[in-house]
């Protein structure tokens, strides 16, 4: 089935609900979903002729059909992301399968991690962007505050005071998660720098909708040469080597600015971040400046309210057990289903807490030698550090000021990036 071509939007006709821009820029509709598929067609005629493939032609057809799979939303129809679906259905069938057997409990709680490893290492490789692991964070807590309510509160052993300790333990990390989201502090080019900017009010075709709110897209088209130039006659004589060198160092070949001392650019978000320190795909976002304090308050958050809700179900489902030996050794909890899909989902939970609780220990070690992530992994690159305990330490020695004043530092540090006004999108 086809149709014509699609008509670019026209400035003063917005979009409804159901309608959208497609990634090749004309307007489209969420009903007109199986029409215009010449990628599609021509892919199913070449294998109906044992025809060989294009070498793009798959995935033609897949990014036709991931820009065509919308749901209806407020002034145009939003992408879904089938990065998205994955843990919401797998999760809670792992889990209850996990719950019928101690040896299927210890296959699953093997396997499931190792298979968010190995999906974490195969687009890490590929620099692509993906909603899989927040997916996963928001679900995997969303569930488990659920069979908490369900399967633990019902028993009536826990009190209300218990109860509203964790319920506003999840608010709270929400909150906090929700602040993380509204950004790392993206690095603003100067004046000096700029020659001419470029607005551009709907998406571009190359970019993902998601980037920088999917609102507004400046292009920026510096002047390398001339602001290093400008920059060179306003300075001293003597000094207009070392600040030429400078900035050819902090130059963005990518963003085409030039960044500021300890900022980064990210190639998963094609953007520079002040003070880059890592990109997190728990957050599916870069941790930097703006958000690293809030970042940190997040694990914090959720690990105090992890192990205090694991405390609860431990002593619900093994009372006669201490709370560390019941999570290894609990008689008879796969008598009853419920008691084992309690105590499978406790040990799921002390594996994502014993992962983030490693997490937050190492940026608590950075932030106290004053080291980010990323300059962390380059002193061990290019051998300008020292590296204590075996790795866990990595002292630049750098920017450090000792313990107190990195603390300081780090606690006080400003955001030199516009204020965004967050919207419920940003979450994801």
């Amino acid at each position: 089935m086809r149709r014509g071509a699609n008509k670019p939007p026209e400035p003063d006709d917005p979009l409804c609900c159901c309608e959208y821009v497609d990634r090749k820029g004309g307007r489209s509709h969420v009903a007109a979903c199986c029409c215009d598929c010449e990628d599609l067609d021509d892919a199913c005629d070449r294998w109906l002729k044992r025809e060989s493939q294009k070498a793009d032609s798959l995935s033609q057809v897949t990014d036709t059909v991931t820009d065509r799979l919308r749901v209806p939303w407020i002034k145009g129809a939003k992408r879904l992301d089938l990065s998205l679906l994955p843990p919401l259905l797998l999760l809670p069938i792992l889990l209850r399968i996990a719950a019928l057997h101690v040896f299927l409990g210890a296959v699953v709680l093997i396997a499931l991690p190792g298979m968010v490893l190995w999906y974490y290492y195969f687009t890490h490789r590929k620099k692509g962007r993906t909603l899989f692991f927040l997916s996963l964070a928001l679900f995997s807590l969303a569930y488990m505050y659920y069979l908490f309510v369900t399967e633990i509160v019902s028993r009536g052993d826990v009190t209300s005071t218990q109860l509203a300790t964790v319920t506003t333990g999840v608010i709270l990390t929400l909150i906090s998660l929700i602040h993380t989201k509204r950004g790392p502090g993206y690095v603003k080019p100067h004046l000096s720098d700029t020659h001419s900017t470029v607005t551009y009010h709907s998406p571009l075709p190359d970019k993902d909708s998601a980037h920088l709110n999917g609102v507004r897209h400046q292009v920026v088209i510096a002047n390398r040469g001339a602001a290093l130039e400008h920059r060179a006659n306003d300075g001293a004589v003597e000094a207009a080597p070392k600040q030429t060198d400078n900035k050819k160092k902090n130059w963005c070949t990518w963003c085409r600015i030039v960044r500021p001392p300890r900022a980064g650019h990210c190639r998963i978000c094609s953007a520079c971040i002040q003070r880059l320190d890592h990109h997190c795909v728990w957050i599916n976002s870069c941790v930097g400046r703006a958000n690293h304090r809030s970042f940190l308050m997040t694990l914090l958050l959720f690990l105090l309210t992890s192990l205090y809700g694991i405390s609860l179900v431990l002593r619900n489902v093994c009372p006669r057990q201490n709370v560390l030996i019941a999570l290894l050794y609990c008689p008879g909890v796969y008598s009853q289903y419920s008691s084992a899909l309690c105590f499978t989902c406790a040990w799921y939970s002390s594996i994502v807490t014993g992962g983030l609780l490693h997490l937050l220990l190492l940026q608590l070690i950075n932030v106290s030698y004053n080291v980010t992530e990323r300059e962390a992994r380059l002193a061990l690159r290019e051998k300008t550090g020292r590296s204590l305990l075996g790795g866990l330490i990595i002292d630049t020695g750098v920017y450090s000021q000792g313990f107190r004043n990195n603390w300081a530092e780090f606690l006080t540090m400003a955001d030199d990036s516009e204020p965004s006004s967050p919207t419920f999108t940003e979450l994801v």
